[in-house]
Order: C-alpha cells, then sequence, then structure tokens
C-alpha cells in the first residue's frame, strides 16, 4: 500500500533553496506553484516513474479540504498512484500513475459517492459556474422541524405526531449529510458529516425527536450558506476569466473583417478593437491611437496611452480610438490566462498556518471522539449517572467540537487575500507567500527599471562658449542622432521633443569608449566623455570641477568640442520613478530597511539612494555580488524580499525568502519565475502587499482564536449539561460562517 511522503506543496520555502540556487530562475522547482509544480501536491510514492502519465478528473462534490481527505485516503490505498494535485477552486483532481487506464480510479471515487469526469488534455479546467440546487426541500423541512417542537411543547397531538414530523424533515434535509456520514465512517474518517450523522442518530435514539429535527435542519441551512460563501471566495479567482471577449474582429485573407472566436484566432493575426470594447487577446498596436484601462491587469488607475508598438494585454478596455493589432499570443496563453493559472494553482499551495491546522484537525477529531464516548460511558458505568443526560452531553460534545470552523478558515482567507491582490495587480504565487510577507524587515532592490524608468534622459545643459548659445544643443544632437549609444539616443531625444532641427554630419566616426566626431558646415565637433576632453588635451581645472560634480550626482557627461575647446556640456541620467520616493517611504513606515544593490558605479548609486530616501546602497555588483549581499543579510539575521526583474537578477531573487518582478505584464518569465509578480513598475505595490500580507495573517489569527475560543466555551458549557443539541449547532455552524465572512472581507481590502 502506498504512504503519502508528503501532505503539503513541494517545500516550505522559508530557507529551503538558500544554498547553491545561482542558477536561473527560472529552472527551480522549489516554488510552490512554479510552472513545474501542482497545486496542492500529495506525494503518495518516493520513487517517480518514467513510465507515469497524468490523468486529471472534473469532480463536482469535491469543494473543501473534508472531500480531499477522503479522496486522497482512498487513492493512496491504490498500487501504481504516485502522486495527487487538487485543485479545490476547480474541482480538479490530477493524477500521476502508472495504471492501463483511468477506470480504477474512477472506481475508487465513484465508491465516496463522487463522480469523477475525465477531462481532455487540452482542457484548462476553468469550473463552470455552480449550480444552485432548488431550496424547497430545505424549506419543507424547516417547517416540519418548527412543527415538531411547536406540537412537541404544546402537547396538543401524541409524541408519534412528533417523531412523524422530525422523521420527516431528517430525511428531507439530511440523506445527502447521512449518506456521506457511512462513506467517511466506512473509510474510517471522523468529518463533520459522520459526526454529525452521529450526533442526529444519537438524538433519535434516545427519543429528542424535536432537537434532532432541528439539529439536521440547521446544519444543512449553515452547509447551504457557507458553500454560497465559499462560491464568493471561488468566483472572485475564476470571474477573472470574464474579462476578456469571447469574440474579436479579426481580418480575413480577402481582407474583410469578420467576428471570430477568440479561442480560434491564431498568433500573427490582425485584429481591431472599437472604442469602448475589451480587447481580446494580447498583442502588438499596428496602427491608431488610443489610451486603454490596464486596471484588470496591472492594476493601474489611469489609462494608458497606446500608439503603434506599444504591447496590449486581453481582457483591458479600450477607451478612446479604434486600435488594430498584431496578436501575439493565443487565448489561453494571454498574460490574463496566465495569471488566471497562476492565482488558481497558488490557492491550492497550503500556507503554513493552514498545514498547522489541517495537522492538528487529524489528531483533534478522534480524540474528541473518544472523550465523546468517555463522557457517554463513563459516569453512568462508574457512578450510576443516568444514561440519558451523560450521552445527551456526549452528543452535543460531538457536534460542538468538530474542526469545521477551523479546517475551512485558512484556505477561505488565504484565497480571498490572492484575489484581492490579483485585483490589484500583484500576483502572489502561493499563500506561503502571503503569509510570509509580513515578516520582512529588509528589502533589497535592483536600481535600473525598478527605482529608475532604466532609459537615460537629457536632464542638464550649459553652454560654456557663448558663441554658441542657441546653436550647441543642435550641433550636439546632430552627432548624437548618429550614434546608437543610450547617452547619445537621449540627447537626440531631447532635440526631437524640443522641435530642434538637426543639419547635416559628413565624415562621421565612432570613437569607441570615448564618443563621436563629424563635420557640419565644415567644421569638425566632437561629442564625447571626460576621457576624450583628457585625450585632446582640452580640459581645465574648472571643467573638471563641474564635472565632478555632476558625476557625484549619479549623471552621465558629454562634451561638444571643437579645435579651440569645450562648448557646451549636457548630463545624461536614469531618473528616478516619482512612485519610487513613496513606495521606500511607505516601506520604512512599515518598519522594512532597504538597500539597493546594482551594477553601476558607486557614485551614482549614492546619488540615486539619496533621492529616494534608500538606507543603504552598494555599487559595482555583479549578479554574484548581489546574491552575497543578500547572505550577509540573512548572516544578520534579517528576513529579506528582493526586488528586480525576474531575468538578470536571478541568483539573488532566488536567494530572498520572497522575489519581486517589476512590470511582469507580459513578461511570460517573470510571471513564471517570481514569488510576487508586479503587473506594472509601480514599486508601491511592495507595501500595499507587505500590509495585505499583515491583514491576511492578523484575520487568520482571529479566526483560529474564534474557532477555539468559543468552542472552548461551549465546552464548558457542555459539561455543566446546560447546552442542547440546536445550541451546539448554532455555536459549531455560526462559528464557521462567522471566520468565512472574515475571511471574505479581504475581497474588499484598501491595503
Amino acid at each position: 500500500m502506498n504512504q503519502p511522503v508528503s501532505h503539503d506543496s513541494p517545500h516550505d520555502h522559508a530557507h529551503d533553496h538558500a544554498h547553491g540556487h545561482s542558477g536561473q530562475h527560472a529552472g527551480h522547482a522549489h516554488h510552490c506553484c512554479a510552472s513545474k509544480a501542482a497545486p496542492a501536491l500529495v506525494q503518495l510514492s518516493e520513487h517517480a516513474s518514467a513510465s507515469a502519465q497524468l490523468s486529471r478528473f472534473r469532480i463536482e462534490a469535491m469543494d473543501c479540504p473534508t472531500e480531499q481527505t477522503l479522496i486522497q485516503d482512498k487513492l493512496g490505498k491504490l498500487a501504481g498512484i504516485e502522486q495527487l494535485e487538487f485543485n479545490l477552486i476547480n474541482r480538479v483532481l490530477g493524477v500521476r500513475h502508472t495504471l492501463d487506464g483511468t477506470a480504477a480510479i474512477e472506481r475508487a471515487i465513484d465508491s465516496l459517492g463522487m463522480k469523477a469526469e475525465p477531462l481532455a488534455a487540452d482542457d484548462e479546467g476553468i469550473a463552470p459556474p455552480a449550480v444552485k440546487n432548488s431550496v424547497w426541500p430545505l424549506a419543507l423541512s424547516g417547517i416540519a422541524a418548527i412543527a415538531a417542537e411547536v406540537v412537541h411543547f404544546s402537547g396538543v397531538a401524541p409524541e408519534w405526531i412528533v417523531a412523524l414530523l422530525a422523521l420527516a424533515a431528517i430525511l428531507g434535509c439530511g440523506l445527502g449529510t447521512y449518506k456521506k456520514g457511512w462513506i467517511a465512517l466506512k473509510n474510517r474518517n471522523l468529518n463533520i458529516n459522520a459526526l454529525m450523522s452521529i450526533a442526529v442518530t444519537g438524538a433519535v435514539l434516545i427519543g429528542q425527536w424535536p432537537e434532532a429535527a432541528m439539529v439536521m435542519v440547521l446544519f444543512t441551512i449553515a452547509e447551504l450558506i457557507e458553500a454560497r460563501s465559499l462560491d464568493r471566495a471561488r468566483n472572485a479567482i475564476s470571474g477573472l476569466m470574464q474579462l476578456a471577449p469571447d469574440m474579436a474582429t479579426v481580418q480575413q485573407p480577402d481582407g474583410q473583417w469578420r467576428e471570430v472566436d477568440v479561442r480560434d484566432v491564431a498568433i500573427g493575426a490582425r485584429v481591431r478593437v472599437r472604442p469602448g470594447e475589451r480587447i481580446g487577446l494580447d498583442g502588438e498596436v499596428l496602427s491608431g491611437q488610443s489610451s486603454v484601462d490596464q486596471a484588470p491587469i496591472t492594476g493601474e488607475s489611469l489609462p494608458v496611452e497606446k500608439a503603434a508598438g506599444d504591447k496590449l494585454f486581453a481582457g483591458t478596455i479600450n477607451q478612446a480610438g479604434a486600435l488594430e493589432y498584431r496578436v501575439s499570443a493565443a487565448a489561453g496563453q494571454s498574460t490574463l490566462a496566465r495569471i488566471i493559472k497562476a492565482v488558481e494553482q497558488a490557492q491550492g499551495a497550503r500556507a503554513p498556518t493552514q498545514r498547522f491546522v489541517d495537522q492538528f484537525s487529524r489528531l483533534y477529531t478522534p480524540v474528541v471522539f473518544v472523550v465523546a464516548l468517555a463522557v457517554a460511558l463513563i459516569p453512568p458505568l462508574l457512578m450510576g449517572d443516568a444514561w440519558f443526560d451523560w450521552i445527551y452531553r456526549a452528543l452535543v460534545l460531538l457536534v460542538v467540537a468538530c474542526p469545521c470552523a477551523l479546517v475551512i478558515s485558512t484556505p477561505v482567507t488565504i484565497v480571498s487575500g490572492l484575489a484581492a491582490a490579483a485585483r490589484k495587480g500583484i500576483l502572489i504565487k502561493g499563500g506561503v507567500y502571503l503569509e510570509g510577507g509580513r515578516k520582512l524587515d529588509y528589502l533589497a532592490l535592483d536600481k535600473t527599471g525598478t527605482i529608475t524608468h532604466g532609459k537615460p534622459v537629457q536632464t542638464d545643459s550649459q553652454v560654456l562658449d557663448p558663441r554658441f548659445e542657441g546653436r550647441a544643443q543642435a550641433l550636439a544632437a546632430s552627432l548624437a542622432a548618429r550614434s546608437d549609444h543610450p547617452v547619445s539616443g537621449a540627447i537626440a531625444q531631447f532635440a526631437k521633443a524640443h522641435g530642434i532641427a538637426l543639419s547635416d554630419v559628413e565624415g562621421f566616426a565612432a570613437l569607441a569608449g570615448r564618443g563621436v566626431r563629424g563635420d557640419i558646415d565644415g567644421q569638425t565637433y566632437h561629442l564625447g566623455n571626460h576621457r576624450l576632453v583628457e585625450e585632446l588635451g582640452l580640459c581645465s581645472p574648472a571643467l573638471e570641477v563641474q564635472l565632478d560634480a555632476l558625476e557625484r550626482q549619479g549623471k552621465t557627461v558629454v562634451l561638444l568640442l571643437d579645435r579651440s575647446g569645450p562648448l557646451a556640456l549636457f548630463a545624461v541620467a536614469d531618473t528616478v520613478k516619482d512612485s519610487s520616493r513613496q513606495a521606500i517611504a511607505e516601506l520604512h513606515a512599515l518598519g522594512i530597511k532597504t538597500i539597493m544593490l546594482t551594477g553601476d558605479n558607486p557614485h551614482t548609486a549614492q546619488a540615486i539612494a539619496a533621492q529616494v530616501g534608500i538606507d543603504l546602497a552598494e555599487g559595482n555588483l555583479l549578479p554574484a555580488d548581489k546574491l552575497q549581499s543578500i547572505e550577509n543579510l540573512y548572516a544578520q539575521g534579517h528576513r529579506v524580499g528582493m526586488v528586480g526583474d525576474g531575468i538578470n537578477d536571478a541568483p539573488a531573487l532566488a536567494r530572498a525568502e520572497i522575489g519581486f518582478a517589476m512590470a511582469a505584464a507580459g513578461t511570460d518569465t517573470a510571471i513564471e519565475t517570481a514569488d510576487v509578480a508586479l503587473m506594472d513598475d509601480d514599486l508601491r505595490k511592495i507595501p500595499a502587499f507587505v500590509r495585505l500580507s499583515r491583514q491576511s495573517a492578523a484575520i487568520l489569527v482571529q479566526n483560529i482564536v474564534l474557532a477555539l475560543g468559543v468552542k472552548a466555551l461551549f465546552l464548558a458549557i457542555t459539561f455543566t449539561g446546560t447546552a442542547t443539541l440546536w445550541m451546539a449547532v448554532f455555536a459549531d455552524m455560526g462559528v464557521s460562517l462567522l471566520v468565512v465572512f472574515n475571511g471574505l472581507r479581504l475581497l474588499r481590502s484598501n491595503a
């Protein structure tokens, strides 16, 4: 018989990937929900077989940990099954096995009272909307239960009428509970259905007909409310799929435009989107200009201007003008589709608190059952007390002590937190990271593209020779326009933006590592760096002072020269994002220190750090040096997060407790590899993530304290003999509903 090796996701993450992970981040299988990992993995065999195949099933009845435990225990006894992958949100079970066909798996699940529907290999497994069952049987059962109570207390009819009404109520709404309870007991599993079945049957056997009926009705009502509440958390994620339209207007080979199902649109097709329409597929703008609301993908509050060459994302909304774009990804591989898959997988990876709760409940339930048996048997047998009183107390104990509220509280909270984050453009790859964010006390940041825009711009210009006032920028830009160097590009772009006309350049030459040279109107000019000025013998002490002052600000300086000397200087710098200063201030307010790790020179590093308020800055770092800096912070006892682009900073991102990828929208690698992917380049999403993490942790603690506290209180009342069965149901299911509603608060989080 196979024995489970692990009931959790592939690793605990906290420090599992600490050492030796200096390769590409994409290759690490340590992520709970990286591309190679699956949701809620249960490893049943220590050795993976090369011939193992993955079969996937939709199981409509599998939507909470109760059913998962039954399936896990049942399939764990089948030879040839190596691994189970549970996705409770979509009710999908993946089974990795070496069996000849899936008939044995389907029979095993059928024996649990569930139907396993095989899924095709290309089926994404997105759950259809839940079918809402009729409430009339429950309503009629409720009326019968109330009638039984009224007749019993008034005494207007014989007791057999009370029993008949109670039996009608129990059978009308409780057959499903009895069926599930019997299956659980057959499989030696004491879940909520088994405990409730025992309690109701016990109440019937000792003649408590009205209470037995009311207990079953109240339990069924609470189960219905809880199911609807869980559907809300489920729909918060699966509802993302509705963001993308089903149809797109595609140009046909004959030039005509036709509405086509987005699933049938090929990569490279030309698609038109009108003002006010949702964009159906990822692509690149070919023609037209418009503003696009990207909030569903990036969480940005303001529309983004789009023109030829810009990226578009499925699920975003075209606002102002018509656009035509070339499709860059199939419907199932769009940025939106990958976000949905990632969040669905993330919900299956158990967070630390959830693992604790699951382990606790596995021990807690059998212990409670044994205690209830002791309460029912010991006082009457040893002390001669009345059997009726103590059996009744034991039944109350069974109902009130059920760990349902405890078990359900954590997944609802985690799923709500993941969905709330996704709506803000923060893609969290598992509950372990959602919980871990609150523990960070140090954040390491890359500079280029993270704190700064990553595009150098001209920040300063100064004419040094009065004869060239009004002409220096045009001359410099004319030379710069012929170069492909980023610094030259910044000077040329400045001239273009200000409508400065360029001159023809003859005899152009690039001077490696120094600058460029060319003739304009018969005069030779140089545009180059400090080193070129030195080589030409045109430097002076006064110029040295000016250059040094600008370079200490983290700027790159180039000079326009002729034979007589320097004519003008231009400073270029990678500018700081406006959001970076606010983000760093918010991190400091949360008690998180910051360090910038960059390959730029130390002068630039210190200057940028000073501008945004970063605590420490280290420059001239190679990827291995950034990794060492993270190691040094760990050695000092810090919990460290790392922000980068998901590729170049791979070693440091892998070593950090949580790796954040910036501007992940449209970047396959970042979405696949980051622990947390920020779907735009706004650094302020990191403090928002930390606040959400802390809020989630607070709600988890509230739920656990509430569930255990109320149970402890009612257990004490039970032993005094004042608690009744229907009070026990209110205590148990009432707490379950409270923790569910409390967890759902995260969906409205404004962190």
